[in-house]
């Protein structure tokens, strides 16, 4: 295949809504991850019927071998949030799905079980589950398919549980989530110094990278909603870094400028995010980092 040149500031379209990848961010892995997580979050509104619910299907299946098991522990093998947990237990206990009895060692924990009507849910919710994976592996061919998941896998191995389901290790949708969560809580904590999050740092290398634009095509550029880089934009106006501007031939739009303050500041940001994607990703070769961008580059502007 024959590599396809594209000219720097020019945005990468694929057919299909809001498929735009600008250069200056196909080269984030934060961002590529932060927009592949968007995308299996629309894909999961759209493949999941009502009352089938991905982290309850996960805690099905970690429940699998009869054993009771606490909230915490399913917590931890499903890496689901505390809060999340005690909300998709209580449900699923509402709907015979499982059973809590209280810890007689603890009053104030669960030991929770799946019934056999959770056993025959998972069976019939699997099907769900199999076509938001195939929908989500569409880019690739099954060779990629496999690469992609055990770049993924590797990493964040480290901090999955040994006893988790064999079914979610080999979750495209589950591993990109897990991959999201550790890269923006790291990132929000290496940019925390300059009071930026990752949220303002890709729409300062986007309006570097294009110049003057409207707020809508910024957010087209991200790939994110318009009242969300309504937001982005007032943060960054408020820190003095973004400057609203009226069009002198269309007093009703404006155009956001970078003000003078951002140069010096997005390359200490770059640096951060460079030493901390070191860390996260020091599991991968080089090559293998090249390789995991590509993908999911791919994957973003996937129709």
């Amino acid at each position: 295949m024959s590599e396809r040149r594209t000219p720097p500031g020019t945005a990468v379209t694929e057919p299909g809504p809001s498929r735009v990848l600008l250069p200056a961010l196909a080269r984030l892995p934060g961002h590529l991850v932060w927009r592949a997580h968007g995308r299996v979050l629309v894909l999961l509104a759209d493949k999941l019927p009502a009352g089938v619910d991905i982290h309850a299907y996960a805690v099905l299946l970690a429940l699998a071998d009869g054993e009771p098991r606490s909230q915490q522990s399913l917590a931890e093998t499903t890496k689901v949030s505390r809060t999340t947990m005690v909300k998709v237990a209580a449900d699923l206990a509402h709907r015979g799905l499982l059973e809590r009895v209280r810890n007689p060692l603890d009053r104030r924990s669960y030991a929770l079980t799946r019934t056999p009507a959770g056993a025959t849910a998972v069976r019939r919710w699997e099907r769900h589950v199999l076509d938001l994976e195939d929908a989500l592996a569409d880019p690739f061919t099954p060779a990629e398919r496999e690469e992609v998941r055990s770049l993924l896998l590797d990493v964040v191995r480290d901090e999955l549980a040994s006893d988790a389901p064999d079914q979610l290790l080999a979750s495209i949708s589950f591993l990109i989530t897990r991959v999201h969560f550790r890269m923006h809580r790291d990132f929000l904590l290496a940019l925390s110094p300059l009071g930026l999050e990752p949220r303002h740092f890709g729409a300062l290398t986007a309006l570097t990278a294009t110049g003057p634009v409207s707020q809508a095509e910024l957010a087209r550029q991200l790939g994110t909603s318009g009242p969300s880089v309504v937001q982005i934009v007032d943060e960054l106006e408020a820190r003095g870094l973004v400057e609203r501007h009226r069009m002198p031939t269309d007093r009703r739009e404006q155009v956001l400028h970078l003000t003078l303050a951002v140069p010096s500041l997005l390359v200490e940001a770059h640096r951060l995010a460079s030493e901390t994607l070191a860390i996260r990703l020091g599991v991968l070769t080089p090559a293998q980092t090249a390789r995991l961008v590509e993908l999911l580059a791919r994957f973003v502007v996937a129709p």
